[in-house]
């Protein structure tokens, strides 16, 4: 049922200057209508006027709640259009803005502000101003449809004004688009204002028929047609706040699950500090090259996850695998293949709703089926999987890692297009080799979020000893090589060796001579070009001990415990062959040095207290050196450290 409508937005505690010009702006026009109707007042039936106007303050208090709570209608509009039809202006004035007093005054649960009474009382004589003028204009058809025409031109006049009125004075006073308040709360109330005409059409025909008294009859319908409005109103309501919560559910599981796949690739970096900006640049590239090939939202979704998620199967994989700064023994590559496995295996716990498993289970397959874990090929892997190898390999190449230095960015891309059809997707290198100058910018230009970091540094000062206890201590330097020893110890000249090892240390007090004479016996057996002894300093190494044309190259170097070669074999109790000396921190960035250093062989130096000491022989050229050489020196490094043991410490 139609009805007029009337603001109960709380203003604001400061309405904006253009909102208050235009509240003056209704107020004025309002008294006008108001103060033409009043001075020009005409009644001929005094008795009509005092029936309609008592029914209509009953009506005012019948009102619904509009859509987003921007405002509440009332049925006295239907005596509005009554009164249009068959009273003067100044009673249907008297009528309607009394109807919205009384409901205000008299009905309200909180005492009305002022602004707002007036404001609304303008605004309904405005309406009923324009609604009168509407249906008295002078248009006569002298036809049946005369008076229905008419009234549905009064209707609509007073939907209009009365409806965008205070659509504005909220736009306004919001900061909102007008369009968007009136078309969201109004619009869909249009209908209801001429099914109202048709009612006052048919009350004023009944009320010529029988008598104005005749429209007591209307009441228990007017009630009737008042709850079902309501009803209907309240379930558009129910329905909204249904689709509301829905839409937040459905934003939070996607929240939950954007929180879930940060959390793991937090995880990750706590094992691999190399791939935190390495994830977030391939999902840059990823998720790029993914729109312009066409994916689907949910393969989309399933893409940003595994951009994130491909390496959290490292999770499984040794640490001193993932951070060595060398190339790894067939053994170490047969744990690090287990990686896309175990990766899809902790994707499919979470049940995500898109399919992220299949992507970073083969996001090591390539195009000619030579890839892993399941060899599959061409159109076999998953579209997310290839775009990720290839963008993964990019990525890899033109950035630093332990065992060597980052490529230009061209020659990063000139090695992965020479792998198109063989390693990778040939369309997805296509996209790569157009836009990768674009995607770089984008890479870096992009906001990323700042990520946990994780307490791994922190000391735990509570918790003396486990519950078991600890490990009695051993010399652990054998165990780890308990095979080369045994082939070492088989060898009549490795013997003969150590025993001259044996009797020359003997000889030895200081360390100086310790070392002095290690490169002795070392120059003979393992030809080197530089020879560095790396002393453990709390948490750094620094050279001790140099031997070479180029040891000034080594002797400011300050290693941080843990990284470089040096740094990896002192934390990790393991040597290391073939390694790149260009990491060694200090150098990583700087091309001038080690331009022709290309090959390291360290091993560690224990005694009882643990790592004291790295050993490093360097070489010209890359794997220049070879397994027998890092069997001879592992034994004499054994040797060596615990004569350091019982020598004194240099002051």
């Amino acid at each position: 049922m139609p009805t007029p409508i009337e603001s109960t937005e709380p203003a604001p505690p400061q309405t904006p200057r253009l909102a208050q010009a235009y509240i003056v702006l209704v107020t004025l026009g309002g008294a006008a209508v108001l103060g033409y109707g009043l001075w020009n007042w005409q009644s001929h039936d005094w008795g009509r006027f005092l029936f309609y106007l008592g029914i209509s303050a009953i009506a005012s208090g019948m009102k619904v709640t509009l859509s987003a709570g921007s405002g509440t209608m009332s049925m006295n509009f239907l005596f509005i259009l009554i009164g249009i039809a068959s009273l003067s202006l100044g009673e249907t004035l008297v009528m309607g803005c009394g109807g919205i007093l009384f409901q205000r005054f008299f009905l309200a649960k909180r005492p009305p502000r002022a602004v707002q009474s007036i404001f609304n009382v303008a605004s309904i004589a405005c309406s009923i101003g324009a609604s009168y003028f509407a249906y008295h204009a002078g248009l006569r058809l002298e036809s049946w449809f005369e008076a229905p025409l008419l009234l549905m031109f009064a209707a609509g006049a007073f939907f209009l004004t009365n409806t965008f009125s205070v659509a504005l004075v909220i736009a306004l006073t919001e900061e909102k688009s007008a369009w968007a308040v009136w078309r969201e709360s109004y619009f869909w109330s249009f209908p209801n204002y001429l099914v109202g005409a048709a009612v006052a059409l048919g009350l004023n025909a009944f009320s010529k028929a029988f008598g104005w008294q005749s429209s007591l009859l209307v009441l228990p319908v007017l009630y009737v047609v008042y709850r079902s409005h309501r009803l209907y109103v309240e379930r558009l309501e129910e329905d909204k706040l249904h689709a509301e919560q829905q839409r937040r559910h459905a934003e939070e599981l996607a929240s939950l699950h954007r929180r879930t796949i940060q959390t793991l690739a937090v995880a990750v970096e706590a094992k691999d500090q190399t791939t935190r900006d390495h994830l977030a640049r391939v999902e840059v590239y990823a998720m790029e090259i993914g729109r312009e090939l066409g994916l689907s939202e949910n393969e989309l979704k399933a893409l940003e996850a595994a951009s994130l998620l491909h390496d959290i199967g490292k999770l499984a994989v040794p640490e001193y695998i993932i951070s060595k700064p060398g190339k790894l023994t067939p053994e170490e590559f047969e744990k690090m293949k287990i990686h896309p496995i175990v990766g899809a295996e902790l994707i499919e716990q979470v049940e995500f709703p898109y399919p992220v498993a299949p992507m970073v289970r083969g996001h090591h397959e390539k195009w000619d089926g030579s890839g892993y874990p399941d060899g599959l090929a061409g159109e076999g892997i998953p579209i997310g999987a290839r775009i990720l190898a290839a963008v993964d390999c990019l990525d890899a190449l033109a950035s630093d890692r332990q065992y060597r230095r980052a490529l230009p960015l061209d020659e990063a891309l000139a090695m992965v297009r020479r792998e198109a059809g063989r390693s990778f997707d040939p369309r997805i290198v296509e996209v790569l080799s157009r836009r990768y100058k674009e995607l770089e910018r984008m890479a870096k230009a992009s906001v990323v979020a700042q990520k946990t970091k994780l307490s791994t540094e922190l000391k735990v000062e509570r918790g003396a000893a486990p519950a078991a206890g600890f490990e009695a201590s051993a010399d652990t330097t054998a165990n780890d090589l308990t095979s080369i020893h045994n082939s070492m110890q088989a060898a009549e000249t490795q013997r003969i060796l150590l025993d001259r090892v044996d009797r020359e240390l003997s000889n030895c007090v200081s360390q100086p001579e310790i070392f002095t004479l290690a490169s002795e016996i070392l120059r003979s057996e393992i030809p080197y070009d530089v020879l560095a002894v790396y002393q453990c300093e709390g948490e750094r190494l620094l050279p001790v001990f140099l031997d070479g044309e180029a040891q000034r190259q080594f002797s400011s170097l300050e290693i941080p415990m843990g990284m470089g070669l040096a740094g990896w074999v002192a934390e990790n109790n393991k040597a290391i062959m073939n390694g790149n000396p260009s990491v060694e921190p200090g150098y990583l960035n700087d091309p001038s040095r080690f331009s022709t250093l290309g090959s390291a062989l360290a091993v560690p130096l224990e005694t009882a207290s643990g790592v004291t000491h790295v050993l490093s022989l360097y070489r010209q050229g890359r794997d220049a050196f070879r397994t027998r050489e890092l069997n001879t020196l592992l034994p004499i490094s054994a040797r060596l450290a615990r004569r350091l043991e019982l020598a004194p410490q240099p002051r």
